[in-house]
């Protein structure tokens, strides 16, 4: 992470979580024409359009009080995806058994970049069945620069089911809201 980015990251952070969200990842791209991109999710994984509207909508403020970037800036504020960066160590925990492909910051037995399916975390390990090797690979967390998962049709499936829990869940909690008062206003 750029200085600017972890200065930024420690101004919206807040903002993110006090809107109800989880940031994924910050990070700023481009030159001249300078674009700051967020993702983020709730804490059970979805992210909707209204989702990143709300959420753009108050990072806006804060970005207009404080005033960061001097230059002139896009801000886009989106999900995941479902081919989504790992970042943080719950998401190797949340992604287990899935593919994925890490990068890490130094080399080891002659490579950065790695492949394989994820196998949970132990303690501040990252554990992955790495392509071409019997055992289970455990990475210090700290050494990985760069990880995403591999999109298949096992994570698709995954990311549409627990996209429909996610709706299923939200949904119920609209019908509630959305019944008003009991006894409420009925049209005589």
């Amino acid at each position: 992470m750029t200085p600017i980015e972890e200065q930024l990251r420690d101004l919206l952070e807040p903002v993110v979580e006090t809107t109800g969200y989880e940031l994924i990842r910050l990070r700023i791209t481009g030159s001249r024409d300078q674009t700051l991109q967020i993702m983020a999710e709730t804490a059970d994984g979805t992210m909707t359009a209204e989702d990143c509207a709300k959420l753009s909508k108050a990072i806006s403020v804060v970005m207009d009080d404080a005033d960061p970037i001097s230059d002139r800036y896009t801000l886009e504020v989106s999900s995941p995806g479902i081919d989504r960066p790992l970042t943080r160590l719950k998401d190797f925990e949340r992604w287990d058994g899935f593919a994925a492909k890490l990068e890490l910051n130094q080399e080891v037995e002659g490579q950065k970049r790695f492949k394989g399916v994820l196998a949970g975390i132990e303690e501040n390990d990252v554990l992955i069945d790495l392509d071409g090797e019997e055992e289970t690979a455990l990475v210090p967390f700290s050494m990985i620069k760069a990880a995403k998962l591999v999109l298949t049709d096992d994570l698709i499936t995954e990311s549409l089911r627990r996209a429909k829990a996610g709706l299923k869940e939200g949904d119920a909690q609209w019908s509630e809201n959305a019944d008003g008062p009991k006894g409420g206003n009925k049209p005589s």
